[in-house]
């Protein structure tokens, strides 16, 4: 099986087993502390069980690394996978509908494949580099805005501290908070938002890996604080900060955030 195929699959299976906890406080109980240190909520071990025990029918990589699981070890190829099983955890449990199943395919240090879906409507992105991105199967591209002033742009300052931000948030047109990064990186990339950006220092590379690609083959451009080239460790306990834009507004970006 494909690696597309087998993520449709994937999905389908998540979105049967949560259907019941979505909008219900029961999937937001905390099961455990996952490996990423943050609590593991029913919905999110209840999400990943289902990708693991596919995986393990279905060897995709040879590694599995997961928000909730850590790292998962299978008799696949050498590939890794890299996977957030709910992305939007709280939306999920509140009935909004944005959140997503995240899961990007790398094969030595590069990520070549990204899939992300909206489990709630059903939209999918995906991404092969160096080849495409596409929204349901159609080609996107980031947008042209070239202006701050006539921009929309989800930010996330840490610990709601909007500090570091404030002049830009005073110059961009519109400031949206959406709460699934894979998806808010996916709608930069299809040209609905301008940019992305997070200062918390949170981001995992669970989080980032499907959407950046899908950005980034979409015409965009991610990066750190400074412009500089983001690199994710293979570990779920480290968080970056990220600004992800359509290109034509990066620099002005990375200036305003300096």
């Amino acid at each position: 099986m494909d690696f597309f195929s087998a993520c449709d699959r994937m999905a389908e299976l998540v979105e049967e087993n949560i259907r019941d906890l979505v909008g219900n406080p029961r999937g937001g109980e905390t099961l455990k502390i996952g490996a990423d240190l943050t609590p593991t909520k029913v919905i999110d071990q209840v999400a990943e069980d289902q990708v693991i025990g596919f995986l393990r029918e279905n060897p995709l990589c040879s590694l599995l690394i997961s928000e909730e699981a850590g790292k998962v070890e299978f008799d696949g190829d050498e590939g890794t996978l890299f996977l957030d099983p709910v992305d939007g955890t709280f939306n999920a449990v509140a009935g909004i509908p944005f959140y997503a199943l995240s899961i990007a395919y790398a094969h030595g240090n590069v990520i070549k494949k990204a899939f992300v879906r909206n489990l709630s409507s059903g939209e999918t992105f995906t991404a092969e580099k160096g080849k495409y991105a596409r929204c349901n199967n159609k080609p996107v591209r980031v947008s042209d805005v070239s202006s701050l002033d006539a921009c929309a742009m989800s930010v996330y300052g840490r610990k709601f501290d909007p500090t570091r931000v404030m002049q830009l948030g005073q110059k961009i047109r519109r400031w949206r908070l959406l709460g699934a990064s894979a998806l808010e990186l996916c709608y930069v990339g299809c040209g609905r938002i301008d940019g992305f950006i997070d200062l918390r220092g949170t981001l995992r590379v669970t989080d980032a890996a499907a959407g950046m690609l899908v950005c980034t083959e979409a015409g965009g451009k991610v990066t750190d604080l400074n412009g500089k080239a983001i690199r994710f460790p293979n570990e779920v306990t480290v968080g970056r900060c990220i600004v992800a834009t359509n290109g034509v507004l990066h620099h002005k970006v990375v200036e305003y955030l300096r």
